[in-house]
């Protein structure tokens, strides 16, 4: 069996790419959906010895069937949010210590100790439905930092907390979705020094969409900070990529981006090159570690990468691949 300690010390391109190799065949053996998939491409596991050959499951997979390796139990599900009758997604996590050892190493790797922080949560939307698995994050964040919580419409008394952290020289982190923090800024204005701000996307239907770059000049300027951090995950991953700014999200040892044509899932496209992004999640080890989102991105020379957009759901070549028959 594949231990969290081998995931979460991953150190190197080598030690990833055999561990990826591992967690493929583990999941290739123990999940009937993503064992099904494979079959249909008329793939052997037992012929693939590099993570470009492994398969991606169509993320939309999530909402038609139960993605689940193993046996064990279901601890939690996490929920997409989804529109009003649409079909959401569910992520059936069987064990919830890999999420925590993932949100515990991430943080660490991106911003340090917990305890150097305290958490303010703008994220409404969120907090009004269950199996939010942003809202799980989060908590855990606070859990940690003891200090911070949820504020959903009470703008005032958000304002005259971050004030008085900012004057008692604590460092904090803001983290709301895109259109809860536009709301804010409309009403207040302030100048944060020790204050990371971090949106998670989303306008929710509350607001118009607007561009990444339109949405962080906005909220520079009314917090006056110099960049505007964001979180780049999904309700099927265990884990997070983080951008400290410029739009460019960075992921931690145990994830990989790779950016498939558009035009042929099954093949990868060179650095600067726009194509649906393809996540590798070691983390999900009990779920399904390869997953093809309908997001669309490039990935830059230093490995960093962007979001650029989304498929409609017609565009998404490769993706209706045998719904009817696992």
């Amino acid at each position: 069996m594949i231990s969290k300690e081998e995931i979460f010390s991953i150190q190197n391109q080598d030690e990833f790419n055999q561990t990826a190799l591992k967690v493929f065949r583990f999941q290739a053996a123990e999940n009937l959906v993503y064992q099904n998939f494979i079959k249909f491409l008329g793939l052997n596991p037992a012929e693939i010895h590099s993570i470009e050959k492994i398969p991606f499951l169509p993320i939309r997979f999530f909402k038609e069937f139960e993605i689940v390796s193993g046996t064990q139990k279901t601890e939690k599900v996490f929920t997409s949010s989804g529109t009003t009758g649409s079909q959401t997604s569910r992520h059936l996590v069987t064990d919830l210590s890999f999420y925590r050892e993932s949100l515990l190493h991430s943080f660490r790797h991106f911003y340090g100790d917990f305890e150097d922080y305290t958490v303010f949560a703008l994220l409404p939307s969120y907090l009004e439905r269950e199996g939010s698995s942003l809202i799980d994050m989060v908590e855990f964040w606070m859990e940690k930092s003891g200090r911070g919580g949820f504020y959903l419409y009470n703008h005032d008394e958000l304002f005259k907390d971050l004030i008085r952290n900012e004057e008692e020289g604590k460092k904090a982190i803001l983290i709301g979705v895109s259109f809860a923090l536009l709301d804010f800024v409309e009403n207040f204005q302030l100048e944060l020094k020790n204050t990371i701000v971090m949106e998670t996307g989303g306008m929710k239907g509350r607001k118009e969409e607007i561009t990444r770059e339109e949405l962080h000049k906005i909220l520079k300027k009314g917090l006056g900070v110099d960049e505007i951090h964001s979180e780049y995950g999904m309700t099927e991953l265990l884990s997070q990529a983080y951008s400290k700014g410029n739009s460019r999200f960075e992921t931690p040892s145990w994830m990989k981006i790779l950016i498939r044509d558009t035009e042929d899932p099954l093949s990868f496209l060179a650095k600067e090159k726009t194509g649906g992004i393809n996540v590798i999640d070691l983390a999900n080890l009990n779920s399904c570690s390869f997953i093809a989102t309908d997001d669309l991105g490039k990935i830059h020379p230093d490995n960093s990468f962007e979001i650029l957009g989304r498929f409609d759901h017609s565009d998404v070549r490769g993706c209706n691949l045998m719904v009817s028959d696992v």
